[in-house]
């Protein structure tokens, strides 16, 4: 299994919103959003919560994660 980081702190300063902000603007829970931002690796994502995360900073999904091991 693979590990991805989740973009979501530098999407985020790029549109100079707070991750609040992008909780608020996306409909995912802040929570998850926090747990993004703050690790570094990770084998398991909510694939809703990244199509959401896209569709808020309108970018492609493959935007949002950056792959870290294959």
């Amino acid at each position: 299994m693979g590990l991805i980081r989740v973009r979501v702190r530098e999407l985020a300063a790029e549109k100079g919103w707070t991750l609040k902000e992008v909780a608020e603007r996306s409909g995912v829970i802040y929570s998850t959003i926090t747990t993004y931002a703050r690790r570094t690796e990770m084998a398991m994502v909510d694939y809703t919560a990244l199509l959401k995360l896209a569709r808020t900073f309108d970018v492609m999904i493959e935007d949002v994660v950056e792959i870290i091991e294959e």
